[in-house]
């Protein structure tokens, strides 16, 4: 949003210039996702305990984890706040790969949500079912499937990807490029809830990869860079490391 604001002032402003700079947005959306989990992670915590809204422990599982119970839940809600909100600031809203990331971010925070509020408000052990979360995937991994294929942008490129770094690794699925996307959607989604499982695991190994997302992305939509490293030119990518900054820093 600041781009699109202030930028267009640059020739009345000349600092504003700096809005142009995908390494500038990144770091300041970091900085602004880390004191968004500082200043009001402890906040919601201290609300979530309030409030009772803590994990559920089967009791059909190990009796180690009996002393889990009531460990506050719902993070995620906070984890979504610091990093939707620096990317809504700080990046192109009107690139491609924002609008698809924000719309699969914003998806799967909701079947996340459904899945806690099913297990903790409404007390059902299990949560939403897995074949309606399985569901859920698959059909955001269509969605996306058809946006790219109607999307101009990624008319030369809609089905292939590259193995970085190797010269002559261009792979073409062709029809099979929708399957990739559901697959890498639904095998994602659900190797971080597993990760993650009841002490919060996949936060400082999402922290380490979202860290080298944001370099491949940036890296990615620089022409020279990605020329020079045999990474697939993708233009506009660049953008997606903000949003990948952000989360490493939440």
């Amino acid at each position: 949003m600041f781009y699109h604001l202030f930028y267009p002032l640059k020739e009345s402003w000349s600092i504003l210039n700096i809005l142009r700079y995908i390494t500038f947005r990144s770091a300041s959306a970091a900085i602004f996702a880390l004191l968004i989990s500082f200043l009001i992670g402890p906040w919601i915590i201290h609300k979530l305990k309030h409030l009772q809204i803590g994990e559920n422990i089967r009791s059909t599982g190990p009796k180690s984890h009996l002393k889990k119970k009531g460990t506050p839940t719902m993070g995620g809600v906070l984890i979504l706040c610091a990093v939707l909100l620096p990317t809504f600031l700080f990046a192109k809203l009107d690139n491609v790969y924002i609008q698809i990331i924000f719309l699969s971010t914003i998806w799967m925070g909701l079947i996340g949500f459904l899945d806690d509020y099913l297990k903790i408000i409404k007390k059902f052990e299990k949560g939403l079912i897995a074949r309606y979360k399985l569901a859920g995937q698959v059909l955001l991994g269509s969605v996306v499937s058809i946006w790219i294929y109607n999307s101009p942008e990624f008319t030369e490129i809609r089905t292939i990807t590259s193995i970085p770094f190797l010269k002559s690794s261009i792979f073409d699925f062709g029809i099979l490029y929708p399957a990739v996307i559901i697959l890498v959607i639904t095998g994602t989604s659900n190797a971080v809830n597993l990760t993650d499982g009841l002490d919060g695991l996949a936060s400082g190994l999402l922290a380490i990869a979202f860290t080298v997302f944001a370099a491949i992305t940036y890296i990615s939509g620089r022409v020279d860079y990605s020329e020079y490293l045999n990474i697939l030119y993708l233009p506009g990518i660049g953008e997606l490391s903000i949003f990948a900054s952000a989360m490493a820093g939440a």
